[in-house]
C-alpha cells in the first residue's frame, strides 16, 4: 500500500510512484478514525492501494465526486466508489479473502456486525464529527461514555487476546484506532482497565497498525 500526503506530493520519486499507481484509491481524512480502520485492513491484507490524505479544509469537490455525502473514508476501485466504513471493509474482506477478518459461522458474523454497528454509533461516528484537527475536544458526555464503556469491556481481555476470542477480526480493526486516540480525547483509564490497555498494546504492535498511521495520528502519542 502506498501513502501519499496531499501536502508533500512534490517528493523526488513522485513520478515513478504515479507510474505504478494501483487502480484502488482510498480517500482518507488526516485523523479520521473510520479512515484509520480501513487503512489497517488494507495493510493487514497487503492490498495494493493508494491512500490519498485529503487536506484539512481543502476543496471537497473531488470527494463529492465519489461520495454524495462528502465524507471519508471513500474507496474508489476502478468503476466503483464505496462509502460507509462497514460496506468498504466487508467488500475488502470478500474480495481479498486472506487473511479472513470476518468469522465463518453466521451467528458470530451477526454478532460481529452488531458490535461494529454499536462501536460506530456510540463512539466512532461521534469522534469523526469532532473534525479533522487536533486537539479533538470531545464533549464531556462522549468522553464519559468511552471511559466507562472501555472499563466495562476490560475484563473481556483477561482470558483472550482479541475482542472475539483467539482470532483477530474486523472488530479489532475498529477498536484499535479508538484506543490509540484516548490521549487525544483526554481520556485516562484507571488501573482496573489494564487488560484493555494491554490488548491495545498488542494491536499497536502489529505491523499493519504501525504502518497505517498518518503523521498527525503519530503525533497523538508523541505529544
Amino acid at each position: 500500500m502506498y501513502l501519499i500526503d496531499a501536502k508533500s506530493q512534490a517528493v523526488n520519486d513522485l513520478s515513478s510512484l504515479l507510474n505504478r499507481r494501483p487502480s484502488m484509491t482510498l480517500l482518507s481524512g488526516q485523523i479520521c478514525v473510520l479512515s484509520h480502520c480501513v487503512r489497517i485492513v488494507l495493510l493487514e491484507k497487503d492490498v495494493e492501494c493508494t491512500v490519498d490524505f485529503l487536506p484539512v479544509g481543502g476543496d471537497p469537490s473531488r470527494l463529492v465526486e465519489h461520495n454524495p455525502y462528502g465524507e471519508t473514508p471513500t474507496l474508489v476501485d476502478r468503476d466503483i466508489s464505496l462509502y460507509d466504513t462497514s460496506v468498504i471493509l466487508e467488500y475488502l474482506d470478500e474480495r481479498f479473502p486472506h487473511p479472513p477478518l470476518m468469522p465463518a459461522d453466521p451467528i458470530t458474523r451477526a454478532k460481529t456486525r452488531l458490535m461494529i454497528s454499536r462501536l460506530n454509533r456510540d463512539w466512532l461516528r461521534p469522534i469523526c464529527e469532532l473534525g479533522d484537527t487536533l486537539p479533538l475536544n470531545p464533549p464531556a458526555e462522549l468522553r464519559k461514555s468511552i471511559h466507562d464503556g472501555l472499563i466495562a469491556l476490560s475484563p473481556l481481555f483477561r482470558d483472550q487476546p482479541f475482542f472475539l476470542g483467539p482470532e483477530y477480526t474486523l472488530v479489532d480493526t475498529f477498536v484499535a484506532p479508538l484506543i490509540w486516540r484516548l490521549p487525544a480525547l483526554g481520556i485516562d483509564l484507571p488501573k482496573q482497565a489494564a487488560p484493555i490497555m494491554e490488548y491495545g498494546s498488542r494491536l499497536f504492535a502489529r505491523p499493519a497498525f504501525r504502518d497505517s498511521l498518518s503523521e498527525q495520528e503519530r503525533e497523538m502519542r508523541e505529544a
